[in-house]
Formats: structure tokens, sequence, C-alpha cells
């Protein structure tokens, strides 16, 4: 179970967001996406390597679970 990431309704329209944090796990994934490095992640959004590490995995399980969605409705 990922703590570091939480969805509260009040908070980024119940974006999953680092938890403590105002800042969406979409921003992280997006930053890393654009070429932002770690350690200007960290500067510009006030979070941890740890925090980072989280977002990525909450992603990965994400996608995890759409992909074996797509796999049992027959999609490729």
């Amino acid at each position: 179970m990922n703590t570091r990431i939480v969805i509260d309704p009040e908070v980024q329209h119940g974006k999953p967001v680092i938890r403590g944090t105002r800042v969406p796990v979409v921003r992280i994934i997006g930053g890393l996406a654009g070429g932002m490095t770690v350690e200007e992640i960290t500067k510009e959004y006030g979070v941890t390597e740890e925090d980072i590490r989280a977002a990525l995995a909450y992603a990965s399980e994400l996608i995890a679970a759409v992909a074996v969605a797509d796999i049992s409705d027959g999609r490729s």
C-alpha cells in the first residue's frame, strides 16, 4: 500500500496527490516525462525523492490495472 499518495475530494478535485501537499501525481510524472530531473522536481514542488518514487509506483500500479482490464476485455 502506498501511503505517500492520497485521494481527497477536497484537494485538487480528488486527484491523487503527494500526502501533505497539493502536488498531483500527474505533475510529478509529467515533469519526469518532460525531462525534469529528480532534483529539479524536489526543488520546484517541495517533495522528496521518496515521494517521486511513490508517484512512479502509483502510476505503475494504475497502468498494470488498466492492462489487465484491457486483456480481459479482449482488446489489445
